[in-house]
């Protein structure tokens, strides 16, 4: 096997001009344009609109290469492109070979006769734009109204084409790696590996899938090889003979134990013992499985990783950037570990994207983060004409076949939102619609799956209780998506009237820095939420004014954009805080087993639901999800004016003032935890202190007595609380039974000081999510937005310079 990568020498054009400019492989037309000047930043202010028209027109790409003898001599010589993006006419030495139509999907074509010492390979990418307008006018099949009419019509990620925090940037180009395949005999396609694990001892079947290019290959062997982690061989045979771990090491999700990974590798070869090919992956020795068993409430929904129920902890994921171009596995490897900084143990791949590419997976492999695979279907109806089933079912199996060996895999899932979006009858215009959405989710992929992974859990839809038009938002079965707080405009409060078995998406919107939005616009004039250039920027309809109501009912009115920026960052820090809390407090006996917000990442500057936003700065909410996804956390239930349903202007002006305190422990031994909690005044005096020890079991949450405080005074007072283990605090909280706005609270007097790679912040006074700043905004520490009692806090500075700090706190919101 010799393997030779076309990644070098290419250029491109427009098709209607002459001039060549170099090109980057992998990479996009918009990369290569920009590299050689000849297009805007098309995020920079309205810069979109002309990008967009860019796409009206075709893109020729060439490049030349040479073939040595020993490449010429090979039995079959294979053209493999990883990804193409996506209408494309593929010519070698000016023989057409190939029309390719699907992104999602690998490309491999038998050229040994077609090829020479020299060789020119070119690609004509077509007009994508013209395509879906061509299509839509022919068959008007519908989906979400965020994204350009036609965009079902065509193998290419849907965010692409305008999403409710995506733009209209629908690229084009090589953007994965091409490469020749010089194949003697034969070559190792896939190796599908199933794991049984039995008394303590897992017993590993790998059965390769191999390609015989010359004779019938019968006196072809397969063998394997396995190394634990620590490099140390443990199992070699013939493939014919299962793998025996006496004494397997376990992979654990993030927070539960080790990442341990084993190194697999087969080989073929001849009757000579010539070696053909190889194949190495690294595996995890686990199972996963989703509990979907009876319970006193409907049906669990429960992420199970070696017999173990466990509360998944994330956010949804989508495509880091419109340029995918700019993305590589440093740039993932930066952003995942902002994954495992919060404490996450799982991520949802969002179906309205791209399937990630394989360093995703091998890094949350490394990481311990579970994922939740949904297939690229999202928000449309789509006609299964037999040239589209055959289209995506070759994506589905070339996608199945190259993930299911990873240890991170969770689940795989066929759609974002159809099942609820059909049965409610969104987008659907004809009934072969309704029954083209049965045979593609409910007999074409799980008959794959069965096929290709029968060892991975199948889900047909997100949300879903299980399919066939069932409930699919079910509160007691299945997963759900939770809109009514943001979309349905509903308090904070509202999550605590349901329980749900696993929520996959929930989110609340906020702004980005002002040093990202200072890579949309230079113009003082802009920083405006309500500029043409800012509402460019935010793709949910009126979500800015949304955000000032939310604002409005919360917080003073903010009177620069960065106490805008700072309010609503606290906004979505705290309603998503709300829902998480609530859903941990009720993870006992497995009755919430889940609480995926949305969204973690940012693939454009936009005002969105992302936790890190797209110049990878930490926004608030991902601190408080460190804080609120802690492996151990106290948290309060309290009874206030939020969620009272009483009006200020209203008499009688009477609401229950309580407070319930609870601990989850989301790890694998009991803890013994002492619980300590204040009643103080705006000064951060202390007026009352009590203080419980409690024996928090293992995956469990463990409530304490509620306490009434019917003579608090909301408007002055607060409750304080943490818990300790062995002395160490290891979490804590505030709350208040006003609104912020109401709440009197005093200057806080903030000050710090740095030592080494450490500041430490003090208060004076009650300090509310004290922000601490450089000039960039771009420092992560160790913790932020976080509260202080008239005390003081040390943080460890993870990345960014130390330089011009500042602070704020709620007091500073005006």
């Amino acid at each position: 096997m010799k393997k030779v990568f076309l990644n070098e020498n290419w250029e491109m054009r427009r098709v209607d001009e002459e001039t060549y400019i170099e090109a980057k492989v992998p990479g996009s037309v918009y990369c290569d344009l920009l590299n050689a000047g000849k297009m805007e930043d098309p995020y920079w202010k309205d810069n979109e609109d002309a990008a967009l028209k860019l796409m009206d027109y075709d893109y020729e790409y060439v490049s030349h290469f040479t073939c040595d003898d020993e490449m010429l001599d090979k039995t079959e010589v294979v053209l493999v492109f990883e990804g193409l993006d996506t209408l494309a006419d593929v010519y070698l030495n000016g023989t057409h070979i190939a029309y390719t139509d699907n992104m999602h999907r690998s490309w491999n074509y038998a050229v040994k006769d077609l090829l020479e010492a020299s060789n020119e390979l070119k690609i004509i990418f077509h007009s994508p734009t013209k395509f879906i307008d061509e299509a839509y006018k022919k068959a008007p099949t519908r989906g979400t109204e965020d994204a350009m009419n036609g965009f079902v019509h065509i193998r290419k990620p849907h965010y692409m084409f305008g999403w409710d925090w995506g733009a209209h940037l629908p690229d084009a180009g090589i953007w994965k790696p091409v490469y020749l395949l010089g194949i003697d005999t034969a070559n190792i396609e896939s190796v599908n590996i199933m794991q049984y694990h039995e008394d303590g001892k897992v017993r590993i079947e790998l059965d390769p899938e191999i390609a015989v290019y010359e004779g019938d290959g019968d006196d072809i062997t397969a063998e394997y090889i396995i190394t634990d982690p620590n490099g140390k061989q443990v199992a070699a045979a013939d493939c014919s003979e299962d793998a025996i771990i006496t004494e397997p090491m376990l992979w654990w999700p993030n927070g539960l134990g080790e990442q341990n990974l084993y190194e697999v590798t087969v080989c073929i070869k001849d009757a000579q013992g010539n070696e053909l090919d190889s194949w190495s992956r690294r595996i995890g020795l686990r199972t996963i499985t989703m509990d979907t068993s009876k319970d006193q409430w409907g049906e669990k929904f429960a992420t199970c990783v070696n017999g173990v129920n466990i509360f998944a902890m994330g956010a949804d994921y989508i495509p880091e950037d419109h340029l995918l171009g700019r993305v590589d596995k440093e740039t993932t490897r930066t952003l995942l570990q902002k994954a495992v900084f919060a404490n996450f143990n799982s991520i949802r791949v969002w179906g309205g994207g791209h399937y990630p590419q394989d360093w995703f997976y091998d890094l949350c492999d490394e990481m311990g983060l579970i994922v939740w695979q949904d297939f690229m279907f999202a928000c449309a109806v789509y006609d299964l004409t037999p040239e589209f089933e055959e289209s995506i079912t070759e994506e589905l199996i070339d996608n199945i076949k190259r993930l299911r060996h990873h240890a991170s895999l969770g689940l795989m899932c066929g759609n974002n939102e159809m099942e609820s979006f059909v049965n409610d009858g969104t987008w659907v215009s004809k009934q072969s619609e309704v029954r083209d959405y049965i045979i593609m989710y409910e007999r074409i992929m799980p008959a794959l799956m069965k096929d290709y992974a029968p060892q991975v859990c199948y889900r047909p839809s997100s949300p879903s209780s299980g399919g066939s038009f069932d409930q699919p938002q079910d509160e007691n079965r299945g997963d759900v998506h939770y809109w009514d707080v943001w979309h349905g405009n509903k308090p904070f409060s509202e999550f605590r009237k349901f329980h749900f078995r696993y929520l996959s998406e929930f989110g609340f919107q906020s702004f980005p820095f002002k040093k990202t939005v200072e890579k949309i616009t230079d113009d003082e004039r802009d920083m405006n939420i309500f500029s043409y250039v800012m509402e460019k920027h935010q793709r949910n309809g009126s979500a800015n004014g949304k955000i000032m109501n939310y604002m409005q009912q919360t917080y003073k009115y903010p009177t620069s954009f960065e106490n805008v920026i700072y309010a609503s960052q606290l906004l979505q820090a705290d309603a998503i805080r709300y829902g998480v809390e609530h859903f941990r407090r009720n993870r006992s006996d497995d009755r919430c087993m889940g609480a995926v917000y949305w969204q973690f990442n940012d693939c454009w500057p936009v005002a969105s639901w992302s936790s890190v936003d797209y110049c990878q700065r930490l926004k608030a909410l991902h601190y408080y999800a460190k804080r609120f996804f802690a492996p151990v956390m106290i948290s309060c239930e309290e009874e206030g004016m939020l969620g009272s349903g009483q009006e200020l202007v209203r008499l009688p002006f009477e609401f229950n003032k309580s407070i319930r305190l609870n601990v989850t422990n989301e790890t694998l031994k009991d803890e013994k935890v002492t619980v300590k909690w204040q009643l103080r005044d705006a000064s951060a005096k202390v007026l009352r202190e009590e203080m419980v020890d409690i024996t928090v079991p293992k995956l469990s949450a463990v409530w304490l007595d509620k306490v009434e405080l019917p003579e608090v005074d909301i408007y002055n007072q607060y409750v304080s609380f943490a818990a300790y283990i062995a002395g160490e605090k290891v979490s804590e909280g505030t709350v208040i039974f006003s609104y912020p706005k109401y709440f009197r609270y005093e200057k806080p007097e903030l000050s710090y000081k740095v030592e080494g790679n450490k500041i430490t912040v003090s208060a004076t006074k009650y300090a509310k999510s004290v922000e601490i700043l450089n000039e960039n905004e771009d420092l992560i520490l160790s913790d932020n937005y976080f509260d202080l009692n008239g005390d003081s806090k040390t943080v460890e500075v993870l990345s960014g310079n130390i330089d011009s700090i500042r602070l704020k706190s709620v007091y500073d919101i005006d």
